[in-house]
């Protein structure tokens, strides 16, 4: 029986692996797989029923067994010599004064690879940095660049919820986030309550997102007026949550609603809803008619003092002899 897996290395890496083999896998298994030209060890995290990075299972490593206490071993063993490889490559990266960070350096289990994982801004050049690292370490050199969130996955932490960060426990894949997600969920969009431990966007701001969309449909926005049984008024604040919404009305009194009990006025002209009596308290509006009469008649005026103007001069002008 074929098992489609999500092995996570122990530097933080997840691939897909396919097992053949008789033995059924769970997650928590740490097995032994095999990859192109080298082999190594992994933590199955999640079972899936099909891959998600290539159509075809063949192209997939190939689990061959469960790990056995020979092969913890060795992976024991060789983070010694992931501190020592992670140390070279930091001196060489300071010798060549390339703008990266790095994170960790892993060998496979074999030692015939070692994968060095970097933070940088941009692109970085690192084909320099890749010759000499294979000179001195006498094995294959990967560089893989990471985002500050895989970074930290990779570390962990504690949010501001009081719980371990989503992207140690479950969270293995990153969505994309926007600020319009916290917007619609009427959050304050201040960086400290909307970013998580790794600066950027909280990745729970997705969770809800579907809910508070489904729930804002029917419910008025900030700005709109409204019928209320108190009166017309100005929406000044809501709560999704529990459909209640503070109207500031007519007479300047703030008073809370539920949903059920306000109606929303309809649109006026200028893309603003008024109430029916009384107005908003802006400036009243301009008589366009009014003032563009005054201006031709000021045109007009104006035209009339040159033309006698025009005349005089044309009476007082002196014949030429």
């Amino acid at each position: 029986m074929e098992q489609i897996l999500l092995l996570k290395i122990e530097n933080g890496i997840t691939l897909e692996a396919r097992a053949e083999c008789t033995e059924t896998f769970a997650v928590g298994d740490t097995c032994f797989f095999v990859r192109d030209f080298y082999h190594d060890l992994g933590e199955v995290v999640r079972l899936l029923d099909a891959p998600t990075m290539t159509a075809n299972a063949r192209e997939l490593p190939e689990v061959q067994r469960r790990a056995t206490y020979e092969d913890l071993a060795e992976a024991t063993r060789s983070s010694s010599r992931n501190r020592s490889a992670l140390k070279q490559a930091q001196e060489w990266v300071d010798k060549l004064a390339l703008p990266m960070k790095l994170v960790n350096a892993h060998y496979s289990l074999d030692g015939k690879l070692v994968t060095v994982q970097f933070c940088a801004d941009g692109r970085v050049d690192f084909r320099e940095l890749v010759k000499e690292l294979s000179r001195a370490l006498s094995t294959r050199i990967e560089l893989r660049q990471i985002g500050v969130r895989d970074e930290t996955a990779m570390y962990g932490g504690i949010a501001v919820c009081g719980q371990p960060l989503c992207c140690c426990r479950f969270l293995h894949e990153f969505s994309s986030i926007n600020v319009k997600m916290a917007k619609e969920q009427d959050l304050a969009l201040t960086p400290s309550s909307i970013s998580g431990v790794c600066g950027r966007l909280k990745c729970c701001l997705k969770y809800e997102y579907e809910g508070y969309r489904e729930m804002e449909r029917d419910m008025p926005r900030k700005g709109d007026f409204c019928e209320t049984p108190s009166g017309n008024g100005k929406v000044v604040d809501r709560n999704l949550l529990t459909r209640r919404v503070t109207v500031a009305t007519e007479s300047g009194n703030l008073v809370t609603f539920t949903r059920d009990d306000i109606r929303i006025l309809p649109r006026r002209a200028g893309n603003e809803n008024r109430p029916k009596n009384g107005n908003d308290g802006g400036a009243p509006k301009r008589d366009r008619n009014r003032d563009q009469n005054r201006k031709g008649e000021r045109k007009n005026s104006d035209g009339a003092k040159h033309d006698h103007l025009q005349r005089n001069q044309e009476h007082h002008t002196p014949e030429k002899e």
